[in-house]
């Protein structure tokens, strides 16, 4: 407790010493505290039990993240079911989708909510519509970090995939260039976490355009993600403006299940978290 109290202290009054701040992505794969049957479920979703839900607390307790971009979770009341409301405050979207992305952070730490980044659910609509990105500022003055939580978009991972998936995506991320360059314009640090549904490596199209709309510091870049037996990362975490240079080398880490078997995946996440450190002058 008193390190997380001398953390906020450090983020308000941005001294010349460093304060680190841990920053993490985890996609927690259809988190809800609807009872099962309800349409907006899916029919063949897996539910979890009481000890799968103590497993995932374990693990959220274990990543000891200050700052906690999170996906595919119901609302502040399924985010509860992993992550004791006690010490974390809840930000989400106005929107109504259960498989929505907000943004935890510890209590202590100064934060507020911007307006939602509305524009990246194409078609608000629908009944199963896109998802709306969460936008929190985590500190003030010059040690303030803008984070953006999003889940884009998908059934466009590879660079060859073309399909309507492909066009949304595309569309997607030209909404998102925009917000960055709102950020550069600004002179703001920021860091956007999330799952991009994305295969950045050797990608042609989508982390081209945001790297056009300003420089950007991609943590994941030529690396591969364990979690799962190994696979191309599509949660990352991009890093813009004065943040490019607060990263700790070497500390990207992906916290992978010790549940090795496949009924796992339905039963934790198929995402595992994604998580890096932030030295903040």
């Amino acid at each position: 407790m008193i390190a997380r109290a001398l953390l906020a202290l450090l983020l308000l009054a941005a001294p010349a010493g460093a304060a680190e701040l841990k920053l993490a992505t985890w996609n927690l794969e259809w988190l809800t505290a609807r009872p099962a049957g309800d349409p907006a479920l899916p029919r063949d979703l897996v539910r979890r039990d009481p000890a799968d839900l103590a497993r995932l607390r374990a693990y959220a307790a274990r990543l000891e993240a200050d700052v906690l971009a999170i996906q595919e979770v119901d609302g502040p009341e399924a985010a509860a079911l992993v992550l004791d409301p006690a010490r974390w405050s809840f930000f989400f979207p106005d929107e109504r989708d259960v498989q929505r992305a907000g943004i935890a952070v510890r209590r202590g730490i100064p934060a507020r909510q911007n307006p939602d980044l509305a524009g990246l659910d194409l078609n608000p609509e629908a009944r199963f519509s896109l998802r709306r990105g969460t936008d929190v500022t985590v500190g003030e003055g010059a040690s303030a970090l803008r984070v953006l939580s999003l889940h884009l978009r998908s059934g466009c991972r590879e660079p060859d995939d073309r399909g309507r998936e492909c066009e949304d995506i595309a569309r997607q991320a030209g909404v998102l260039a925009g917000w960055i360059a709102d950020r550069h314009a600004a002179g703001e640090a920021f860091a956007i976490a999330g799952d991009f549904n994305r295969r950045f490596d050797r990608d042609p199209a989508v982390l081209p355009a945001l790297e056009r709309a300003a420089p950007l510091a991609r943590v994941t870049a030529g690396r591969s993600n364990p979690c799962w037996g190994g696979r191309p990362f599509i949660d990352h975490i991009l890093l813009g403006g004065p943040a490019r240079g607060w990263v700790a080398p070497g500390s990207l880490r992906v916290m992978v299940y010790a549940e090795r078997g496949p009924e796992w995946r339905g039963r934790l996440s198929d995402h595992c978290p994604v998580s890096i450190r932030l030295d903040i002058p």
